[in-house]
C-alpha cells in the first residue's frame, strides 16, 4: 500500500506541477520516502509510525498537511 501511495504522489506531482521525485524504501519494510527536492514525503506503516514517533521529533514544526 505504501508503494501505491508513493507512486500516486509522484504521478500527481509530475502531472500537475511538472515535479520529478525519487522514491526510496520498500512497502515491506514499512517506510517509503518520496523526495520532491523541496518537500520530502514519509509514508510509514502503523507499526513503524509508532516505533519512530516522527510527530514527537517534529512537534515544534509547522504542519502543512496531515493525512490519515
Amino acid at each position: 500500500m505504501l508503494d501505491a501511495l508513493g507512486g500516486a504522489a509522484m504521478d500527481e506531482a509530475r502531472k500537475k506541477h511538472k515535479k520529478k521525485a525519487k522514491k526510496q524504501g520498500r512497502s515491506q519494510d514499512g517506510w517509503v520516502v518520496v523526495d520532491f527536492g523541496d518537500v520530502v514525503l514519509h509514508l510509514l506503516s502503523p507499526d513503524q509510525r509508532e516505533y519512530y514517533q516522527i510527530e514527537e521529533l517534529w512537534e515544534d514544526g509547522k504542519v502543512l498537511l496531515r493525512l490519515k
